[in-house]
């Protein structure tokens, strides 16, 4: 998400931590990323001139010699970029666009109404799992599973400090895709399993960088192969969905079990990113200082405690949860029957349901409006009626190149992404003018799906506003010993998305 749409002091306020694991959020605010008051005044002086140019273009509609779609795609990377929240920069740029093609004040706000129904379905599913996931929490799982850890990774032998390493790196593996497909608590497990680990990272001189790109790889591979949880949103629900709307026009059919197929290229580069990460950016050892802070950390979990009952009732919720969504297709239903049962099973007080349940809208409520605004942003780039003529022209200008058809597609959905973040979002502004351009140059089906959920979801990991890299952050900086942008933000972009890059490349050109 935008920075200033979810900063991270909403992010880790709204994590349904069990017991209190980052102890100061403004502190950590001001580490994770320093934001100014006021805007620089450079951004000022720009802005004016943009709002100048585009009032003009407003007023005479058709002045300006840029395609609507064009204006409207680009000012909102630029609001973006100049931490305007993200809804905002897409209503706004949508009704520039709208505006700049001819349509009236009416038709373009009707546009927006009119296409906000897919993006609200989704939204709604998203706030259910952030209430599951707030239930989980409470239920004193994750804090087990840290202490577990602890004790158990604690008394290894410092001659077999390798193996305890890459076992690390495998559990951190397992934990990802677990909070993305089975248990869907998204990156709520980061600040409550890795705190307690700090102390054992720095006795094995881990680079925390190569922690972080584990992370952030395992969890957007993850949703992005996977069609459970976060990946059944992903796949099913906002991929397909809009592959299919927008396709039909061509007559485009994509079906559910062709889409990982078609992002499995692409998310093996995400992997191969990764274990460059791991076996030689940051293979060799990092010093850090165990400070109070870490130790406390440490100490803190040798006071868990979950009853044997808590812990079934919780086990039977995850389970009633993974089996509705893979036998009904409905996450949605499946997440409201585990908050119920944890609820029913007295994990938390019955009074406190409604606590509960805001703390998980809270930290999920972001995403689901901007999923859904930008639903309303594809109605508008479709409404007018430019996408074809910009189609056409960009067909002629690359001509035959499909492999440069192809990287600057990629590279247009990188720049958008990392604007604000979000690949869920993505997806809908893409898919109106990339299953048309990508049909018309002559792709598959196949390779058209993978265009464009590649580059919807490159810049999700790497992008300074993500929830993936503020969540990272989040845990590895719990004693101030880890920068935002030099040990989160740069290092997963790098090893993500260029990897992605490539291998996304290649299965358009192959599919």
């Amino acid at each position: 998400m935008n920075r200033s749409l979810l900063n991270p002091s909403a992010v880790l306020t709204a994590l349904p931590i069990s017991s209190p694991q980052i102890q100061n959020v403004d502190a950590m605010n001001e580490n994770v990323m320093n934001v100014p008051n006021k805007p620089p005044f450079k951004v000022m002086a720009i802005a004016c001139v943009v709002c100048l140019i585009l009032g003009f273009g407003i007023l005479n509609p058709g002045s300006l010699p840029i395609n609507s779609v064009v204006l409207a795609i680009g000012l909102m990377i630029f609001l973006c970029v100049a931490r305007v929240p993200v809804t905002i920069a897409l209503i706004a740029s949508a009704l520039v666009g709208g505006l700049h093609s001819g349509l009236s004040t009416e038709e373009a706000i009707a546009a927006i109404n009119d296409n906000l129904l897919v993006g609200s379905q989704v939204g709604m599913t998203y706030i259910m799992v952030g209430a599951l996931a707030v239930a989980l929490a409470r239920s004193g799982v994750l804090d087990l599973l840290a202490r577990k850890l602890v004790s158990m990774l604690g008394n290894e032998d410092t001659k077999h400090q390798s193996k305890v390493k890459w076992l690390l790196y495998g559990i951190f593996m397992v934990a990802s895709i677990l909070s993305q497909n089975a248990v869907p608590v998204h990156i709520a497990f980061i600040p409550v399993m890795i705190p307690p680990l700090l102390v054992i990272f720095n006795k094995l001189r881990i680079d925390r960088r190569a922690i972080a790109c584990v992370l952030a790889c395992s969890i957007s591979s993850s949703y992005l192969l996977l069609p459970t949880g976060f990946g059944a949103i992903f796949l099913n629900e906002i991929l397909l969905a809009n592959v299919n709307d927008v396709g039909s026009a061509y007559g485009l059919a994509v079906t559910a079990d062709m889409v990982p197929k078609a992002m499995f290229l692409p998310v093996m580069g995400i992997l191969a990113g990764m274990l460059v990460a791991v076996f030689f950016s940051y293979r060799k050892p990092r010093d850090y200082t165990t400070n109070d802070v870490a130790l406390e950390h440490l100490e803190k979990t040798k006071d868990t405690v979950i009853k044997p009952f808590q812990l079934v009732m919780t086990l039977i919720a995850v389970a009633v949860t993974l089996v509705f969504q893979v036998t009904f297709d409905s996450l949605l239903v499946g997440a409201m029957l585990g908050f119920m049962i944890l609820s029913l099973a007295g994990i938390f007080r019955w009074d406190q349901q409604d606590d509960v349940f805001t703390q998980g809208m809270r930290m999920m409520v972001q995403i689901a409006v901007i999923i859904t605004i930008a639903s309303g942003f594809a109605g508008v780039l479709e409404a007018t009626g430019e996408i074809k003529p910009l189609v056409q022209a960009s067909a002629e200008l690359i001509g035959d190149h499909k492999a440069l058809a192809a990287a600057i597609m990629l590279i247009v959905g990188l720049f958008i992404t990392i604007g604000f973040g979000d690949s869920f979002a993505s997806v809908p502004i893409l898919a109106p003018i990339y299953i048309p351009l990508a049909l018309t140059l002559g792709f598959s089906p196949m390779a058209a799906v993978a265009l464009l959920g590649a580059s919807a979801a490159l810049g999700d990991a790497g992008s300074p506003a993500s929830t993936i890299t503020l969540g990272a952050t989040s845990g590895l900086n719990a004693d101030g010993q880890h920068d935002h942008v030099r040990d989160s933000v740069i290092p997963t972009f790098m090893h993500a998305n260029f990897g992605m890059v490539i291998f996304a490349w290649i299965a358009a050109m192959v599919l």
